[in-house]
This record gives structure tokens, sequence and C-alpha cells, in this order.
């Protein structure tokens, strides 16, 4: 089973990635492998409030204020997306 990923880090983009929007949609482009990951709206804002928040955290609290979902599953919801993004190196955890 994977570590559990601390919900104090930040997350950091790599410096290799490109993000792109168009219509609340978006793309990550990992310009080291030429890789991409497609996200539909609400990956486009969750993407957004990663890379600009101090801590998943605050992702965290600033979701549950914007969407109706229960806290348990937007927990885990941000964690696979991290996951996801970390296993193609497109982003970095720091401490927050």
């Amino acid at each position: 089973m994977d570590p559990e990923i601390p919900f104090s880090s930040r997350v950091v983009a790599s410096d290799q990635v490109m993000f792109r929007e168009l219509d609340g949609e978006a793309v990550i482009l990992n310009l080291n492998d030429d890789s991409y990951y497609g996200l539909d709206e609400v990956g486009t804002r969750l993407w957004q409030l990663l890379i600009s928040s101090e801590s998943l955290e605050a992702v965290c609290q600033t979701m549950l204020n914007e969407y109706d979902v229960p806290d348990d599953t937007l927990r885990r919801d941000i964690e696979e997306f991290v996951r996801q993004l970390l296993s193609r190196r497109m982003i970095e955890l720091r401490d927050a």
C-alpha cells in the first residue's frame, strides 16, 4: 500500500510542466517525456488550487467550500490525483 500523502505538504509544479486551459478544461504536459494529463472543469480547478495554495489541507478546505462533496471522498480524490501527478513527475511535494 502506498504511504499516506501528508496534507500539510505544499505542491510545486515541475519546471518541465506546461499547463494550458481552454474553455474550463485543461491539459498538463510533461516536456521531459511528452506525456500529458487531460483535466475536466473540476480537475482544472483542483490543479489551480494545488499550485497556488500553501498546503493540501488548504486545497481541501477551499474545495469543500466550493463543491458539495463529503470530506472523506474529497480527501481520497485529492490524494489519488496527487499520486498520479507524482508518478508522472509533474509535481513535487514540499514541506509547507
